[in-house]
Order: structure tokens, then C-alpha cells, then sequence
């Protein structure tokens, strides 16, 4: 919900003796599996109060080393959920969260646009390539720097259909996006990449790229979002 609203609520129920936590939560369909990443707002003793359920639904240390640097620093980040602060901090947090989450993922969409592009009969001879979309997936999934989960979630897009005609790239967004560069404006904080990334899901709902098929694919990996033609064929039976 949207962080403002939990200002306002937890200011409504505080005299009635209800402590009112907003818990940003990251994970999608994966956090029963691999645990949900967390950012808590409100009282911080009601968020101290459960620490034992945060910690429990965390995803924990795994196999990621702590930072150099913050070794001797005690704090619940490292194991997957954190207190940010009073009410409406915790989603605020996530929020931006998704907001960089838009950016990354266009970053990805617009890459491999263009290296399905490198086969275009407008280039020069001997300057076009016919790539392997779902084999470059894969390489830059090991120890390339720009390997990370969105790109695991492309990978196993792309290995299943490399043309990815299962989507129409009709990209949505779920609001966080609108959100977090109203917070930017509001701020007077440049977020140029954060609102071009938001215009083109605008756009896809007009034209569809292959870069918005791709932005459907990392969706439905990580939240099982299913685009709006295809949910619509779904409720009338086709």
C-alpha cells in the first residue's frame, strides 16, 4: 500500500491501542521457497515484538558473505528483513525497491532488443550477427556483472521459447512505479531512468517490441503476472 496511507492509518488506530506495522515484502511466487525479503515500518517494539515471525519468514544469511565492512555491525539486514523506521518507512523502502526494480528490468528488455535487432537487413554487410538470445542469457548468467536473478528469470524465458511468442509484451504496472517518481518529484531528486522505464510500460499498452515481451517474461517469472490479453482469454474460456 501506498506509504502515505500508513501514515494516516497508524495514526487512526494508535488511540485504540493497535500498533499498525507496513511490511514492504520482496519475494514474489519464490519466498515460500527461498524466503521473503522484508522492510518493516511503524513501532519498533511492535516490530521487535516479531522478530521471531520475521525471522522465520527471511530468507537468511544462505551462502551471501557479509559485506566488507560490516562485520562487526549488528543489524537483522544481513539476514533478510530490516526495521526502516516509523510508520510508512517500511514501504516506502520497498517502494523504491520496485521502482529500481522497473529500471533493472528495462535495462534488460531494451538489451536484448537490441541484440535480436543485430540481424537486420539495414546493416552494413558483415556487421549483422544472428545471436542465440537464450545462450547469451546463459553466459552472462556466470560471473558476468550484470548476472542476477532478472536475468535467471530471462534465461528460463528465453530457453523455453527464444522468440518469446507466448507474450504480447502488454506490460503493466502495479503502481510503485507512479509512486516512487511522485517521491522523486516531491524530493526535487532527478529519477530519469525510473521515469522512462514507467513511460514505456504506458507505451507497451499501445505497440509492442520484443523488449516488452521480455519485461512480460521477467513478470510473470517473478510475480506470476499474466498480461492482460492473456488473463482476459482466460476468464471467457479460449
Amino acid at each position: 500500500s501506498f506509504y502515505k496511507d500508513d501514515v494516516r492509518r497508524s495514526a487512526l488506530l494508535k488511540p485504540s491501542g493497535i500498533h499498525y506495522l507496513d511490511v514492504g515484502t520482496s519475494g514474489g511466487i519464490w519466498g515460500s521457497e527461498r524466503g521473503y525479503c522484508m522492510m518493516i515500518g511503524g513501532d519498533q517494539s511492535s516490530a521487535e515484538r516479531l522478530d521471531p515471525i520475521f525471522a522465520t519468514l527471511a530468507p537468511g544469511p544462505g551462502g551471501i558473505p557479509k559485506t566488507v565492512g560490516r562485520e562487526q555491525m549488528k543489524s537483522t539486514a544481513d539476514q533478510g528483513y530490516l526495521y526502516c523506521g516509523p510508520a510508512g518507512a517500511g514501504h516506502f523502502v520497498k517502494m523504491i525497491h520496485n521502482g529500481i526494480e522497473y529500471g533493472l528490468m528495462q535495462a534488460y528488455a531494451e538489451g536484448f532488443d537490441i541484440l535480436r535487432g543485430a540481424n537486420s537487413e539495414n546493416l552494413p554487410v558483415g556487421l549483422s550477427y544472428d545471436l542465440n538470445l537464450a545462450d547469451i542469457a546463459e553466459v552472462w548468467r556466470r560471473g558476468s556483472v550484470i548476472s542476477s536473478w532478472l536475468l535467471d528469470l530471462t534465461a528460463i524465458a528465453l530457453a523455453s521459447d527464444n522468440k518469446l511468442d507466448a507474450y504480447s509484451g502488454f506490460v503493466e504496472d502495479s503502481g510503485e512505479g507512479r509512486w516512487t517518481i511522485a517521491a522523486a518529484l516531491e524530493e526535487g531528486v532527478s529519477a530519469e531512468v525510473l521515469s522512462t522505464a514507467l513511460y514505456t510500460r504506458f507505451r507497451s499498452r499501445e505497440e509492442h517490441s520484443f523488449a516488452e515481451k521480455i519485461l512480460s517474461a521477467m513478470r510473470k517469472g517473478f510475480g506470476g503476472h499474466v498480461e492482460r490479453s492473456a488473463a482476459v482469454k482466460m476468464k471467457q474460456g479460449l
